[in-house]
């Protein structure tokens, strides 16, 4: 018979263990976006007729939101709510995943590439709080951490083949 301080961490995992997947399925999907966007160019430049200064903006839109915006969503995390900032970031970068998908003209693609790099710099920092509170030991907490990390990087690896395939296969929308 397991001991009331066993059941309620065992129980605890169990919970904390979909709450990791999630985390690490939204990280997964963020890196993931900045990598499909790379191989796309070349078809959204045709689509859209982008000039090469242009062009450069689709990706450069993304990183200055997401470097700039960083450290101030990390700090509104702490403030207003680890959860509660995690799901604005992952709900704004989804609209703003159909307003690219959608655009029909260069700057709605930059704006809204804009608008997902907001929304993944509210996400990922809030991230990484919740799986701190999440795994409060040491070693449990080192491990979550190893396992976000790496599936973080597989999304960057895998972004490159799925890119390709959704490319050549449909379209870059």
């Amino acid at each position: 018979m397991m001991s009331a301080p066993t059941t309620t961490a065992a129980n605890n995992l169990g919970r904390r263990r979909p709450a990791l997947v999630v985390l690490c399925f939204v990280q997964f999907m963020l890196v993931l976006d900045d990598n499909v966007v790379s191989v796309a160019l070349p078809s959204m430049r045709e689509d859209l007729g982008f000039g090469a200064a242009g062009l450069a903006w689709v990706v450069n839109a993304y990183f200055l939101a997401f470097g700039g915006l960083l450290l101030l969503f990390g700090r509104m995390a702490d403030l207003l709510g680890r959860r509660r900032v995690f799901l604005t970031g992952v709900a704004l970068f989804g609209a703003a995943s159909l307003v690219c998908g959608l655009a029909q003209e260069p700057w709605q693609l930059v704006a809204g590439r804009f608008v997902q790099g907001a929304g993944a710099a509210m996400a990922s920092p809030a991230a990484l709080a919740l799986i701190a509170l999440l795994f409060p030991g040491t070693e449990e907490r080192a491990k979550a951490f190893g396992i976000w990390g790496g599936i973080a990087a597989l999304g960057g690896t895998m972004g490159l083949v799925i890119s390709g395939a959704l490319t050549g296969l449909a379209s870059w929308r």
